[in-house]
């Protein structure tokens, strides 16, 4: 297929559809509004369903519905809209309900603004929702990303049964650059387990709700058992001249690629600088970075938060070696000259160390 200058937004919805997709049910809001038009676009004439709820709480409870009669489904918003869906996606991963979930992020907490930020980490790669649950979350930072993961993450919601985030800051989403789309697939088959209106799916049962603590105990050991599984099978990440990194700097979305060229400006002053771009989330590149501490000597965490993807860099570290934090928010994005200043900083104090 040739390629195609798009936007990162639309080309989530455009793969969506190559991927098997035929449901979508959202509310608009910025920066991810073009994921809901580009889908009013597309989807009908593929033989899908486009909807636009009445609200966000709406749009995630049609997507339970939707995915449990078996179709491959998607929503789209950003940190004020996600906000209103964590009860809904604590519902589908109880319920073992395969979708997809763009979450395109903002400026916060509250109404923010629509500049991009990553301060939805928390709530998205935790599980914002009540009880004993992770939803698999997966980055990109390019547009060619937003189109390839996307498939990627369709084929992991029927893999594990669970919903699946695609998580891109404003910046991303919004971006124009050339991009290749994978070859469209069907539809899968509707999966034994779906709920089809027909006799034969008249036993099945879609619910997350089991009033007996011994069930759902059980349930939940079921669920934590799938996830652990997927800790072993899924985790991605991009290394960067990190063969002999003493120095290593961590960061997802625009960010990584603002590090790329700090990277790339350190090693020309001598520095023996890499990168570290996790790409899921959850599972986290725990053992990379693990395996990293044995040679580096420090890392430094970038991120448009406060520190939120900090917590499990430190976590999984667990004190081999420190961390240093260098932040903006509120829409700001670093630029390469103020992360080398900072990384400079901390040169200077480990040598005097």
């Amino acid at each position: 297929m040739a390629r195609q200058l798009m936007k990162g937004n639309e080309a989530i919805a455009y793969s969506a559809i190559l991927a098997g997709c035929r449901a979508f049910y959202g509310y608009p809001i910025t920066p991810s509004s073009e994921i809901a038009e580009a889908a009013a676009l597309y989807m009908p004439p593929a033989g899908g369903v486009f909807l636009q709820a009445e609200s966000e709480v709406a749009a995630i409870n049609m997507l339970y519905g939707a995915a449990a009669t078996g179709v491959r489904a998607m929503t789209a918003s950003s940190g004020p809209g996600i906000s209103l869906m964590q009860e809904g996606i604590s519902y589908l991963a109880g319920a073992e309900l395969p979708c997809v979930i763009a979450d395109i992020m903002r400026g916060g907490p509250g109404l923010g603004n629509i500049a991009p930020e990553q301060g939805d980490y928390r709530q998205v790669v935790k599980g914002g929702g009540h009880g004993n649950y992770r939803t698999i979350v997966l980055a990109p930072n390019s547009v060619q990303e937003m189109a390839d993961l996307t498939v990627r993450v369709f084929d992991l919601a029927d893999r594990y049964r669970n919903p699946v985030y695609v998580l891109a800051d404003g910046y991303i989403g919004q971006m124009m650059e050339p991009v290749e789309f994978a070859e469209p697939v069907a539809p899968p088959p509707r999966p034994d387990w779906a709920v089809a209106g027909t006799a034969q799916s008249r036993r099945n049962l879609v619910t997350s709700i089991y009033l007996e603590p011994d069930q759902l105990e059980a349930h939940v050991l079921k669920l934590e058992a799938k996830y652990q599984r997927a800790e072993r099978e899924v985790v991605q990440f991009e290394d960067w001249r990190t063969e002999d990194a003493e120095i290593v700097l961590v960061g997802y979305g625009i960010v990584s690629r603002v590090l790329k060229q700090v990277v790339e400006q350190g090693r020309a002053r001598g520095l023996s600088l890499g990168l570290l771009r996790p790409v899921t989330l959850y599972p986290f590149p725990t053992r990379r970075l693990q395996d990293l501490s044995r040679t580096a000597k420090l890392f430094v965490v970038v991120e448009m938060s406060t520190g939120q993807l900090i917590e499990d860099v430190r976590l999984a570290l667990e004190g081999r070696r420190p961390v240093e934090f260098y932040s903006r928010v509120g829409g700001n994005v670093p630029s390469a000259e103020e992360i080398e200043r900072f990384v400079d900083a901390h040169v200077e104090v480990e040598a005097y160390a």
